[in-house]
């Protein structure tokens, strides 16, 4: 099922109230909210349980509309949205006045992108306005690749969900730096470093750390129930066997490379052979490992290139320290 014309217009009627709409990207599912309403996205922090100084990214109807947003447009950023608006690129600039430091996590910067998704399109069109729409989920779990995801998450906390179909890209978007004179990778994504650079025509940082509150930057981030413990491609059948023999309820996310796998774990989910199909079918995989009853996930990082390097960054964070309790 894929929305409606009068389930945009609904959508849209529920965000100038204040309300709170779930909605397609081509990345992920986001939870909508009125950008310029500081009492709907205060909602938005607290149906995800998310922190208040993480920052949430404004999503616009259009590239012309950037100078709205922000208090200027350099260069690097106008290159960047002609040639990747719509789609899954998040440009960080200095925040127009319009923005309320609620949405901002308090900073004077703010994050701003065009999504490549029709059904997001139209519902930005019919309101009008800017959106907030960070994932669709409770705050550190997988994120939500189709409105069903939504549904068993939020439930309740959502007032509306516009169903646009599963996610073509499957992670989010790549966030860059444009505000000093290098522009600088904050958060792999959608876009391609190899992209970036092609369209500059110069090197891009990818800092593995940074002093720009950006979203995605939390420890333990995009992580299922299960705990995941990332080792070489070449021992992952090996470990999950293991975990299995020490009573665990083991997974694996089984590379290419590793022909048919164990047959003596709880579960197992092929990792395809496209870096693409991989990116869109990953949150994917890691509900299923939950849904299956898995404890424990045994996965390997791909090789950081291309849409590698924002997987590998997703299951960095899935198997990083969680909160006590």
């Amino acid at each position: 099922m894929t929305a409606s014309t009068n389930d945009i217009d609904k959508a849209a009627g529920l965000l100038r109230a204040g309300r709170l709409v779930a909605l397609p990207t081509e990345t992920v599912y986001g939870l909508g909210a009125n950008a310029e309403d500081a009492a709907a996205v205060t909602r938005v922090f607290q149906a995800k349980g998310r922190p208040p100084s993480h920052p949430l990214i404004v999503h616009i109807g259009g590239a012309d509309l950037l100078g709205e947003w922000v208090e200027d447009v350099p260069e690097t950023a106008r290159l960047l949205a002609e040639r990747f608006w719509p789609g899954p690129l998040t440009l960080v600039l200095r925040r127009a006045s319009r923005v309320p430091l609620e949405a901002t996590g308090g900073l004077e910067t703010v994050a701003v992108r065009v999504p490549g998704h029709p059904v997001a399109l139209a519902l930005l069109s019919a309101f009008g306005g800017g959106v907030v729409a960070p994932s669709a989920n409770r705050f550190g779990s997988v994120s939500p690749t189709t409105a069903e995801h939504v549904r068993a998450e939020l439930g309740d906390v959502v007032d509306f969900v516009l169903d646009g179909g599963p996610c073509d890209v499957g992670v989010e978007s790549t966030i860059v730096d444009v505000t000093g004179e290098t522009p600088s990778v904050l958060r792999p994504g959608g876009v391609t470093r190899e992209d970036l650079e092609a369209v500059l025509g110069r090197p891009v940082a990818v800092p593995s750390t940074s002093h720009v509150r950006v979203p995605g930057q939390h420890p333990s981030h995009y992580a299922p129930q299960a705990r995941v413990v990332l080792v070489e491609p070449e021992k992952v059948v090996v470990e999950a066997e293991l975990a299995q023999e020490q009573g665990h309820k083991a997974g694996v996310l089984l590379p290419p490379s590793s022909g048919d796998g164990p047959a003596a774990v709880h579960a197992v989910v092929p990792v395809p052979g496209s870096m693409a199909a991989y990116a869109r079918g990953l949150y994917g995989f890691l509900r299923e490992f939950d849904q299956r009853g898995c404890d424990l996930v045994v996965a390997s990082l791909p090789p950081e290139e291309g849409l590698g390097l924002a997987i590998a960054n997703r299951l960095r964070r899935a198997a990083g320290p969680r909160d006590a309790g």
